[in-house]
């Protein structure tokens, strides 16, 4: 029969407090507020201790990493390797008889989230108070328990993940697909060999030589770039047939209890839904300039945001493929505008930009490979988006124990 008990949070946890100085002879990871992705439980990217200047704290493989800073109390995240992070993230860890990845749900749970909220000290950036969550009284089962609910939630997560590395292979797979066909040229001929290398003609162009029968085109002529509206605060509603309203932080963490929702129609072209591509033109060039497959249903683009419309399905997969390949590039520009932290991609530089256009019966080809392997990349997004779901619903029953875990179950995960 599972037992339950009730601690403060000082008595399961501690914070460590175990200091980094950056220097040249040691370098580690370095996970940033910017690196932990909002509700989302993962890193959306990973820096080097080479890149900060100031002391840091130190972590250890299965220590929570908590942001302390209001609005960023959902940033959580545990990993499974040292390294170090920033001063505004707790590193907490389990004390004996508490199973980490338990410890690490009970702190995902929105129910800790408002305990933060509700005890956080100071005006212009509050932050959590560790003394005052460490009062904080918590309902515990036995090890046995703890270790059958953190199994039943990280095999969610862990599908996650692996759907996210599959993914990213078949995005470089896709990548490399790119390259060679449209960049090296070496897409098949008529007999099936390498163009270039065995001999295709070329002509000389502003890119260089480019096949014959090929033409260049700037980026912005190979699709449609609609920016998303301006939604203002006035627009927000929680009518119950509201659309959410899609921002940056929704392209990397889908929808979240944050997501802004209106139904005030500003132009159907600003409307969006699964398999749209969207290009994030503007933020933080590192963490925001990329392009994304949306698979959230329908909703309002706000603005800093394109949605890409294509002119055929054939011409979807390339355009998604290429944007993906001038993502470097896209950085770089960022980059060189980057104020405050924020870059942009503008219209102007997307017409300055220069890419060549195969002839329809390349493209058509093209799009037999690569289209089945958009099509897995949305697959799997959409499964993920499911999986994200089912977790957050059942998170709070299990570690609250309304839901119950079975004895068999718990003693075949022991």
């Amino acid at each position: 029969m599972t037992t339950w008990n009730e601690y403060s949070l000082g008595e399961i946890a501690e914070i460590r407090r175990e200091g980094f100085i950056p220097n040249e002879e040691t370098i580690l990871p370095y996970i940033g507020l910017e690196h932990i992705e909002p509700a989302g439980l993962r890193l959306n990217g990973i820096g080097k201790s080479s890149d900060v200047t100031s002391q840091k704290a130190k972590f250890y493989p299965d220590d929570i990493l908590y942001g302390k800073l209001r609005p960023y109390f959902k940033k959580v995240y545990s990993p499974q390797f040292v390294g170090v992070c920033s001063t505004d993230i707790y590193v907490i860890k389990s004390k004996r008889g508490i199973n980490p990845k338990f410890l690490f749900y009970l702190i995902a749970t929105d129910d800790f989230t408002t305990l933060a909220n509700s005890g956080s000290t100071g005006t212009r950036m509050p932050r959590a108070d560790w003394k005052h969550l460490s009062e904080t009284r918590w309902s515990i089962p036995d090890l046995t328990n703890q270790i059958a609910i953190a199994e039943i939630l990280s095999s969610l997560d862990d599908k996650i993940e692996l759907n996210n590395k599959i993914n990213k292979n078949l995005e470089a797979l896709a990548q490399a697909l790119f390259k060679q066909w449209f960049v090296d040229f070496e897409f098949p001929n008529e007999d099936g060999q390498p163009y270039k290398s065995s001999g295709g003609e070329m002509i000389e162009s502003e890119l260089g030589e480019i096949p014959t029968g090929w033409t260049q085109r700037c980026l912005f002529d190979f699709a449609s770039y609609i920016n998303g509206a301006a939604y203002k605060d006035m627009y927000f509603t929680e009518s119950p047939d509201s659309l959410p309203v899609i921002k940056i932080v929704e392209l990397k963490s889908g929808i979240t209890d944050s997501t802004k929702y209106t139904n005030t129609n500003l132009g159907d072209k600003y409307k969006i839904d699964t398999g749209d591509i969207l290009f994030s033109w503007s933020g933080s060039p590192e963490t925001s300039i990329d392009t994304f497959l949306w698979v959230y249903g329908e909703a309002w683009l706000n603005q800093h945001i394109f949605k890409i419309v294509c002119q055929s399905i054939e011409e979807r997969a390339f355009v998604y493929s290429m944007l993906k390949y001038w993502k470097p590039k896209f950085i770089a520009i960022a980059k060189d505008k980057q104020t405050t932290g924020l870059g942009h991609v503008t219209v102007k530089d997307l017409k300055e930009q220069v890419q060549s256009r195969p002839p329809d019966d390349v493209l058509k080809l093209f799009a037999s490979f690569s289209m089945p392997i958009l099509d897995q990349i949305q697959c799997n997004l959409e499964e993920t988006r499911y999986l994200s779901e089912l977790r957050d619903i059942i998170l709070p029953d299990l570690i609250s124990g309304k839901l119950k875990v079975s004895e068999k179950l718990a003693e075949k995960v022991m």
